[in-house]
C-alpha cells in the first residue's frame, strides 16, 4: 500500500485534472480530450460569468473559446446534452451505456397516459418541420409532471412532452438558443448502429464498477464512502464496499494512504505515472475554477485535502449568503487560496470582479498578485470583455 504527503495529494489531483503545470489540454481537440478523461462535465444554464461547462473548460484548456464547446456539441456532434453526474455533457460514443437511464424514463412515462396522444402531435411537427422548442407547439394545458429539469410538479404539455421524449431517447437537444433549447428526432443525428446499440454492461455490478471508476477517473482521487462524486449511481449506497473490492482486486485502483487523513482514498491504477510526477514541482498557474467542477465535486475531500470550503450559494437566500450568488474557487499553484465573486456584463462588453476573499494563509507578494490580476484579464477575455474594475483584491 503506498503513502504519499498531502501536497502529493493535492499535486495529483491538479496534475490529472489538467490544472498545474504546463497545460496538458489544448484548443478544441484539447476539450474533447478533456470530455474523454472526465466522462461528462455538469450543465447548467446560469450564465453570470460563463457557464458551468465553459468555466470548466476555460480553466485547463489553453486557447479555450466559448465557440469551441457549442461546435463539439451542435457542429461536430461528438458530444451531446444529457444525464451522468445531474444534467451534463457527454461524449456520442457513451451514448450506449446509459440505456437504462431511457428505459428507467420509458417505465416512468407510462404513468401519464394524457402525453401518449401529444407525443405524436409533436413527432408529427417535428418530421414536417424540424427542429421545436416547447413554445413552437400550441397546447394550452397542463400536466403534473415531477421528471423535468426545473422539477416543478406542474408543466404544460408540450414541454413536459419534450422533456419526455428526450429523456427516452426519442428526441436530443439539437441546437440552444440562450436557455431555449431545440429538440430533433436522434435518428436524424445518431446512427441507427449507436441508437440501437445494446446495453454494454447489461450485469448491474459491473455498470456501478464503470460508473465508480468513471467517477474516480473525474475527479482524480475518492473514497470508499458517501460522496456527492457519486449522485445519480443508482445501487451505490447498497454496493459500494463490494463495487471498491471488486475494482481493488481487478487492479483498476490503487489504495493510498495520505497524511493526515484517516480514510484511505483512491485513484485508477493507470494513473501511477502521474502520481509519481506528484513529487515534484511544477510550473504554477493561477485559474478560476467553475461552481460545480468535477475537482470540486466531493466537498469533503477538498476540505481535507486542500483546507478550502466552498459552497456555491446560489440557491441559498441573499441574507444567509456568507459571500455571494455565484462565487467561484481561486487557484495558485497547488493551493485553493480564496475566492471571487465576478459578474459579466454582455451588452457593455464588460467583466467586473465585484469582490475577492482570501484565505488566512494566503501571502501575498507581487509575484502571486501579477499571477491574479493576468487570470482575472484571461477570464475577461474568455467572456469577450474587458475587465472593468477589481474589488477587494
Amino acid at each position: 500500500m503506498d503513502y504519499i504527503t498531502n501536497q502529493q495529494a493535492r499535486r495529483f489531483m491538479l496534475l490529472k485534472q489538467g490544472l498545474l503545470g504546463d497545460h496538458k489540454f489544448m484548443g478544441k481537440q484539447g476539450a474533447l480530450d478533456f470530455f474523454h478523461q472526465a466522462g461528462c462535465v455538469q450543465f447548467d444554464p446560469v450564465d453570470v460569468c460563463g457557464k458551468n461547462a465553459e468555466i470548466v473548460l476555460q480553466s485547463r484548456v489553453l486557447g479555450f473559446t466559448k465557440d469551441m464547446l457549442d461546435e463539439l456539441l451542435y457542429t461536430d456532434r461528438e458530444l451531446l446534452d444529457y444525464f451522468d453526474k445531474c444534467m451534463s455533457i457527454i461524449l456520442k460514443a457513451d451514448w450506449p451505456y446509459f440505456r437504462r437511464y431511457r428505459e428507467k424514463f420509458i417505465r416512468y412515462g407510462a404513468k401519464y397516459p394524457d402525453m401518449v396522444g401529444v407525443m405524436e402531435y409533436v413527432r408529427k411537427i417535428i418530421r414536417d418541420n424540424g427542429a421545436v422548442c416547447s413554445s413552437d407547439i400550441n397546447i394550452a394545458e397542463k400536466i403534473d409532471w415531477h421528471w423535468n429539469l426545473s422539477y416543478s410538479p406542474s408543466k404544460n404539455i408540450p414541454r413536459a412532452s419534450l422533456e419526455y421524449m428526450y429523456f427516452i431517447g426519442e428526441l436530443i437537444i439539437c441546437r440552444k438558443n440562450g436557455t431555449r433549447k431545440f429538440y430533433d428526432l436522434a435518428e436524424r443525428y445518431l446512427s441507427p448502429e449507436l441508437l440501437n446499440a445494446p446495453d454494454p454492461l447489461p450485469d448491474e455490478i459491473d455498470y456501478i464498477k464503470w460508473r465508480v471508476l468513471r467517477r474516480i477517473g473525474a475527479v482524480g482521487f475518492l473514497w470508499n464512502k458517501p460522496s456527492d462524486a457519486f449522485l445519480e449511481i443508482e445501487g451505490i449506497k447498497t454496493e459500494r464496499n463490494r463495487v471498491f473490492e471488486e475494482l481493488l482486486n481487478e487492479g483498476k485502483i490503487t489504495e493510498l494512504n495520505v497524511e493526515g487523513m484517516k480514510d484511505k482514498l483512491y485513484c485508477l491504477s493507470g494513473d501511477r505515472a502521474i502520481l509519481h510526477s506528484a513529487g515534484s514541482d511544477h510550473n504554477k498557474r493561477c485559474e478560476l475554477l467553475a461552481p460545480l467542477d468535477s475537482f470540486l465535486w466531493d466537498r469533503k475531500l477538498i476540505k481535507a485535502l486542500f483546507e478550502f470550503e466552498y459552497t456555491w450559494e446560489i440557491y441559498r437566500k441573499a441574507e444567509k449568503r456568507k459571500y455571494g450568488y455565484y462565487i467561484l474557487p481561486l487557484l495558485l499553484g497547488d493551493r485553493l487560496i480564496g475566492r471571487a465573486e465576478i459578474t459579466a456584463d454582455y451588452k457593455n462588453n464588460l467583466l467586473t470582479v465585484k469582490n475577492c476573499w482570501f484565505e488566512p494563509f494566503y501571502e501575498r507578494d507581487a509575484g502571486s498578485s501579477e499571477m491574479i490580476a493576468n487570470c482575472f484579464k484571461r477570464f475577461a477575455m474568455f467572456n469577450r470583455c474587458e475587465l472593468a474594475g477589481i474589488t477587494g483584491f
